[in-house]
């Protein structure tokens, strides 16, 4: 048995798969953002172990002879996130998260002091990168800088407690803007624009390999055999690319989750910062990826159902559904940044917005809006890897948002890509971290990295792809007119 764990941004899962790949059991625990401040994003990591405690203890009690033997554990976690340690290893304040976009000024602070930064980390400064939030407290939290010893991200930090280890891998580290991603490894000249050192940083070893093993008392407080193994794991995207088993050039995921993220596999290290495409490093040793993210997606639904009284998603989607197709070209358009934008604006002062309003304008018109502009976003970064010479095949669709076949139609249609929906696609990352974990202990690539059965396909429909495009076009006139007024929030 190979357990996963993805420190995901909304929810800890924990996954069991056996000896032949079979999901055996699942648990989630929810956890809750802070947004003290316009534009901070924070959580405590306190929650995150607690929450992986529950998890534990839901996965155990549920399966408890597959529990007794778990032979490794896979990492997967939500990027970018900084964990700042004192000394003694003490978490100094709350963790700074992806979707969080105080550090705009500490971009243009960053690229100043480190002009190499775009061919070295082939990506652009972004406030949701984890450099850009250690300029930020050397900033405004002076005292809390001068006490930092260790930054880690936040799966690297579940791993710290589990195995009192420092180790990262080069996909999450990827996203730090401290990495040569082409080599893999720190760059010397990139910490040192933060005042930083690898004496600050974890150890890298790649995704698939053994790095680290459960403490001896954890061990035995959660029923398991001594000399668990933990694998470097991987960030949250490269681990779903794992789970649905795209390692070859070419072969991608559309993950509709809190964010939205088009991932597409490289053989080799593509940066193309000017589209504000991600080139990050891949979960299996030299493989690299390209990626498209935009930062809230299915977060836009949970948002409008609670803040328009719907019962649920469900009841929401159901009353989307019943909507004649001849009226939704009049629909309210909706802009989807409601934590500003990476992929292709990199704006982190967009804001979201209903557009063309009317006494007619019913929640269920406005939650197709909401699914709409998703989608919308979504062509937005599909258009930004084409122009980075990206060739997207048909992409398999993870994430909670892939349980609506509503959703997926629509994106399908507004992408013009065929996507298709696998067994367990709701389990995204969870599902790449225990397969890395089966790696670590052994496992070969063409053991772990099956692609699971397909369950549904949705592919594009001319007709109505052809009417959304005039909707398209008015989605991004709209962002552009807006863009000067949003400006002024800097």
């Amino acid at each position: 048995m190979y357990l996963g764990i993805d420190l995901g941004t909304s929810e800890v899962k924990l996954l069991l798969i056996d000896g032949s790949g079979q999901v055996v059991g699942q648990a989630g625990v929810p956890l809750q953002l802070q947004r003290p401040q316009p534009l901070w994003s924070e959580q405590s990591p306190d929650d995150w172990w607690l929450a992986t405690e529950a998890g534990v203890a839901r996965l155990r009690a549920a399966h408890p002879k597959a529990w007794g033997q778990v032979r490794a554990i896979g990492l997967s976690g939500q990027m970018h996130g900084a964990v700042l340690l004192g000394e003694h290893d003490q978490v100094l304040r709350p963790a700074i998260l992806w979707n969080d976009g105080r550090s705009h000024a500490e971009c243009d602070t960053l690229l100043q002091r480190a002009p190499r930064l775009h061919q070295i980390s082939g990506n652009l400064a972004m406030p949701g990168f984890t450099a850009p939030k250690l300029l930020w407290v050397q900033a405004h939290e002076p005292e809390v800088f001068a006490q930092v010893r260790s930054v880690l991200l936040p799966k690297d930090h579940l791993r710290l407690l589990l195995s009192g280890e420092k180790v990262s891998d080069p996909s999450d580290a990827a996203g730090t803007l401290w990495l040569d991603v082409a080599a893999r490894d720190w760059s010397d000249e990139l910490l040192a624009a933060c005042n930083l050192s690898r004496a600050h940083m974890p150890r890298l070893v790649e995704s698939n390999q053994p790095c680290a093993t459960l403490r001896p008392q954890l061990a035995q407080a959660w029923g398991l055999r001594p000399e668990v193994l933990i694998a470097a794991g991987a960030g949250d995207n490269a681990a779903s690319a794992i789970g649905i088993g795209a390692v070859r050039p070419g072969e991608g995921f559309l993950s509709l989750g809190t964010s939205g993220v088009l991932f597409v596999v490289n053989d080799r290290f593509r940066p193309n910062p000017a589209s504000a495409v991600h080139a990050f490093c891949h979960a299996l040793p030299q493989r690299w990826h390209q990626m498209s993210v935009m930062l809230s997606a299915a977060s836009c639904l949970k948002w409008f159902v609670q803040m328009s009284g719907a019962a649920d998603e469900a009841a929401l989607l159901a009353d989307i559904a019943l909507l004649p197709p001849d009226t939704l070209r009049d629909a309210p358009l909706f802009l989807p940044y409601l934590a500003g934008e990476r992929t292709p604006h990199n704006d982190a002062f967009a804001q979201g917005m209903f557009f063309g309003l009317g006494h007619g304008s019913t929640r269920a018109a406005c939650g197709y809006a909401v699914l709409e502009g998703v989608a919308f976003g979504l062509a937005d970064g599909l258009a930004a890897l084409q122009a980075a010479g990206t060739e997207v095949r048909p992409l398999s669709l993870v994430g909670g948002g892939a349980r609506s076949g509503l959703w997926a139609q629509l994106i399908a249609d507004a992408l013009g890509v065929e996507l298709v929906v696998h067994t367990g696609a709701e389990a995204g990352g969870a599902l790449g971290a225990a397969r890395l974990g089966w790696m670590a202990a052994g496992g070969t690539e063409a053991q772990a990295c099956t692609r699971p059965e397909i369950t549904a396909r949705y592919r594009p429909d001319a007709e109505r792809r052809a009417r959304l495009q005039p909707r398209l076009e008015r989605f991004r006139e709209i962002y552009q007119r807006l863009k000067p007024l949003w400006a002024h929030r800097a």
